[in-house]
This record gives structure tokens, sequence and C-alpha cells, in this order.
């Protein structure tokens, strides 16, 4: 199997490409974001290049790692019919990066295109607010060779738009999908608007190749839609060459040229990609790469743990945040930014912890009640009495009792099932209020049992 992908995705700016309308076109009453420029109507001349859109574009082409074109860059028209287009055209840019990479997926060429507006047939209507809202076109090379390729490539790729500040993210994605497999010829499945249908795109249209192919029938060069709602792909029509699109350079917009002083002035603003932050963070504080892969999964939770380290253990604080910290935010389906959790809250907790002031258990208890909690973990320990921890001989005696007092439990562990000694650990644990190491509490457990095998 070979795919490559086209990704689109809106830019971050508040007015549209070629003229001053809006971009909060989700929030607006359909058809009032617009004006005779974005609805292209006769005699209506399109403003120059929103400037902000450009550098947000030449921020991404860098952070993908792609060389600048600094020759003379200008619009086309990509001239094709459809109901959301009014003027029977689309102006895309020819690139403005190319020859990038993501780990290890070639980025063909990065080019600006204006977005079409929004056409429903089911109702026969067209809401033209989006239209003229500009999109970044992310172009790979046919690298990916597995539906599970393209799907990380995909979430890679969201992140570091998510990272730059300068898109829209996964919300207004949308991927053309082309795939292929030997023998056979390329199908392009249009407008897929999230990571799981494009992975579950992929899935259906290789099972299908595969059977033609295996039938002796040739797979056409076309195109395809994707129907969500059923996980298939039907065909939509013959796959269109670029001489089907009969691409002009568009007469009423000026050229651009990108000054080496604007790049400069990009390059310089422009945050660190996630990719180069995990090998910053493997390299720097000497943490292992799924760590730095979980730590860098936001920006924020990125942000936090570099504040934290100052004060902190980097391996200790990257494994709670990772194991603890992560496992809290997902359960409450949150993402850092929005838990109301501070790198403050981490290392206080992280230092009770570090003092013995607190169990393990202890602290798992405490980071749950941390999301959008307005006490300190100091103040969350002292409330649900888990400040303390017992000492040894405390833990023995609640063990020994834990013994005597469920003898089925302990024949069940000499008789090697395992299960009992966890029941034997929630009970010592029960005694001790939670206060007991649960590891300590193992090794006590498994001394006496075995004294008295």
């Amino acid at each position: 199997m070979k795919c490559g992908l086209e990704i689109h995705v809106q830019l971050k700016t508040d007015s549209k490409l070629f003229c001053d309308c809006p971009t909060n076109y989700k929030e607006a009453p359909a058809n009032t974001n617009i004006c005779p420029v974005c609805l292209n109507q006769p005699g209506a001349k399109p403003f120059p290049t929103n400037e902000k859109a450009l550098e947000n574009a030449l921020t991404i082409a860098l952070m993908l790692n792609c060389k600048i074109d600094k020759n003379i860059t200008y619009f086309m028209r990509k001239h094709y019919d459809y109901p959301d287009l009014p003027s029977g055209y689309q102006r895309t840019s020819v690139p403005i990066g190319y020859e990038g990479d993501l780990n290890g997926i070639r980025i063909r060429e990065i080019h600006m295109e204006e977005d079409p507006g929004q056409f429903k047939p089911d109702f026969g209507i067209v809401d033209f607010n989006r239209s003229g809202i500009p999109l970044v076109e992310i172009v790979t090379e046919p690298d990916m060779h597995s539906p599970e390729e393209a799907r990380t490539f995909l979430r890679e790729l969201i992140r570091v738009l998510n990272y730059s500040e300068c898109a829209r993210g996964e919300g207004t994605m949308r991927a053309d999908v082309n795939i292929s497999l030997e023998g056979g010829n390329r199908a392009e499945i249009k407008n897929i608007n999230s990571i799981k249908g494009a992975y579950k795109a992929l899935k259906f249209e290789m099972i299908r190749q595969k059977n033609l192919i295996k039938r002796g029938v040739e797979v056409k060069q076309e195109t395809r839609a994707f129907l969500e709602s059923q996980m298939i792909t039907v065909a939509m029509r013959t796959k269109e060459d670029a001489d089907d699109y009969r691409f002009i350079p568009d007469p009423d917009l000026p050229p651009i040229k990108v000054q080496e002083s604007q790049l400069e002035e990009v390059a310089e603003a422009m945050p660190e990609a996630p990719h180069n932050k995990v090998k910053r963070f493997i390299e720097e504080y000497g943490i292992d790469e799924e760590s730095a892969k979980t730590l860098t999964s936001e920006l924020e939770l990125a942000n936090a743990y570099e504040e934290v380290v100052k004060s902190s253990d980097p391996k200790f604080a990257a494994m709670w945040m990772r194991d603890e910290l992560k496992r809290v935010l997902t359960y409450n389906k949150l993402d850092f930014e929005d838990s109301g959790i501070s790198s403050e809250n981490i290392v206080e907790l992280l230092n009770l912890l570090q003092n013995k002031e607190i169990t393990t258990k202890a602290g798992q208890r405490i980071i749950e009640n941390m999301p959008n909690n307005n006490k300190s973990p100091r103040e969350i320990a002292e409330e649900l009495g888990l400040i303390g921890v017992v000492k040894d001989d405390e833990v023995i005696e609640a063990a020994k009792d834990a013994i005597n007092n469920n003898p089925e439990a302990a024949k069940d562990y000499k008789e090697g099932k395992g299960a009992s000694l966890n029941f034997l650990v929630g009970q010592v644990m029960k005694a001790t209020r939670g206060k007991a190491d649960p590891g300590e509490t193992v090794k006590i457990l498994k001394s006496l049992l075995d004294k008295s095998a």
C-alpha cells in the first residue's frame, strides 16, 4: 500500500484571505459574514493577500522543516464547477514551502487556498460565511504504507498545528486521501474531516482494492467519497488531473515576494515544534521517549513540566505527570489547560511525596481531587486525613491482623492464588487509613506468609 495525504486546515486569522469579512463563521447566522468580494460578484476585486495568513503559513512550513521559496509567489485560479464556489474557480497559491519532513514522512509542498462555502445538498442550500477563509494545504509524498501509519502522521501533524497557534486544528481539518496497492491505480477519497475517518476510509479502501486485484478486476483511477455513517467509500467521478482544472495565474491579485527580514521575524517568533521538543526533553532531562511524547502531547502540559523541573527531579516529575496526572485528565476528559492545575500545585504534591509526608496511594488520591479545585495539594491531603506515613512496626502489626482475621485469603495465597495478596494489602491499607506504603506492605505480607508456610 502507498498512501499520500492532502490536508487542508483553516489558518487562524480575524479576517478572510482577500477581504475584511470576519472568520467566525460558526457563530454568525448563515450568509451574514459576506461581501461582494468573497461572493465573487461582478466588478468586485479582491484585496491584497492577508499578511497574517501568509505569516501563519510560513510558520507552519518552517515547523515542518520545509525550504521556503523566496521567488515570486502568486495565486492561481483552479477551475471547477460546484454550488459553493460562485466564481467557478478557487484561488490557490503556488507552493511557499517544499521538501519538508515530519518524523520520516516527506512533505512535498505547502501552499495557501481560500475556503469555499458550505453546500448542504440534502437541503439544497449554500452558506457562504466560510467562503474566503484562508486555508493551508499540506501535501505529503506517498510515504505511508498502512492506515495506522497515516493515523499516526495525522495525529502528529495536528499536534504541530496546535503548537504553532497558527491554525484552527482538527475541528477544521479536511483531508484528501490518495491510496494505491501494487498493481493497481490510485484512488482519491475526498473531504474526510477527522483522523478517525481517514483511518476508517483507508481500512475500507485497502480491502476493496485488494479484493478487486485478487479477482483480476482493474482498479479505476477515480475520486471517491467517504460515507462516515456506513464507514465505506463510494465512487464519485473519474479522477481529475491538473490539466482538468485549467490553472491560470489570477490577474486580480498582485504577486508576493517573501522578504528575508519577514522570514527572520517569523523564524524568531516561531514556537518549538513538538517533535523537536521530544528530542530536547530526552537529551536535557534524561527521560525516556514515551514520557517525552506524553509530556509534549499538549503545549501547556510541556510548559508546566519545564516549570516543575526547575525545583523537582526531572525523572520523578515525568513519572507522576505521565502516569497519574494524565490518567486523571483522561478520566475527566480535560486538557491540562482546562484542568485548573498549576505547576506550583504539581511541585507541592511532589514535595509531599519525596519528603515522605504522604504515601504513593495518598498521592494518587490527592491528584484525583486536584482538577478545578481551589485548594492546594497539602490542604486536600489534610482534609482527607492523608498526611503522615505509618511506621514499619505499625504496618507489621496491621499485616499480622489481616492474616489472622482472613485465614482463607492466607490459605489461597499459599496455594498460588495471587489475587488473595491484593485483598490482604487492601485490609492493611484500610487499617492504616491509606498511610502505609503499598510496596512495603506487599513485602511485609509476603515475608509473614512465607514464614508461616
